[in-house]
C-alpha cells in the first residue's frame, strides 16, 4: 500500500536532482497526500477490523 507514496517520493528526489523544482514539489505533495490517505485507511481498518478479544 505504501508503494505509491514511496514511488512518488523517489521520483520527486530524482526530479529535484535534475533541476525540475516545481515538478519535484508537485510530486512531493502527491506523495504526502497519498501517505496520509493510506495512513487513514490503515487506521480505520485497524479500528474496525482490529484484534478481537480472546475467549
Amino acid at each position: 500500500m505504501l508503494q505509491y507514496p514511496a514511488t512518488f517520493l523517489v521520483s520527486s528526489v530524482f526530479a529535484a536532482i535534475l533541476g525540475f523544482g516545481s515538478l519535484a514539489g508537485l510530486v512531493a505533495d502527491i506523495a504526502q497526500i497519498l501517505f496520509f490517505v493510506f495512513l487513514g485507511i490503515f487506521l480505520l481498518s485497524f479500528i474496525f477490523n482490529g484484534p478481537s478479544p480472546r475467549n
